[in-house]
């Protein structure tokens, strides 16, 4: 690869990484007021585009999809041996380490 290919691809993978960082920064504003508005609809979206958003910026930044999801099974099976309060109240740690092991 030339100097001046790498050089383009190097600020390209900058521009969209700034890119992907004002995705997920809008992606929680338009959480917030989905919240506010208390649609349902509104507040499924915003979520499912914060973790898409996590996802590619992860990529982006050299930590993979599958990587990324090992990552998570690792720190959930942490908040397991940590009396985590969601996992108390709800069991919802247990819930989505159980979602993330049916996948596979």
């Amino acid at each position: 690869m030339t100097r001046t290919k790498q050089g383009i691809d190097i600020s390209r993978n900058i521009r969209i990484i700034e890119w992907l960082k004002s995705e997920l920064l809008d992606g929680v504003a338009n959480l917030f007021r989905a919240l506010l508005k208390n649609n349902e609809g509104l507040i499924g979206d915003s979520l499912v585009n914060i973790v898409i958003s996590c996802y590619f910026l992860g990529r982006r930044l050299g930590i993979g999809f599958r990587q990324l999801d090992n990552r998570i099974e690792d720190r959930l099976q942490f908040l397991m041996g940590t009396d985590h309060q969601l996992e108390r109240w709800y069991g919802e740690v247990s819930g989505l380490l159980h979602h993330f092991n049916d996948e596979k």
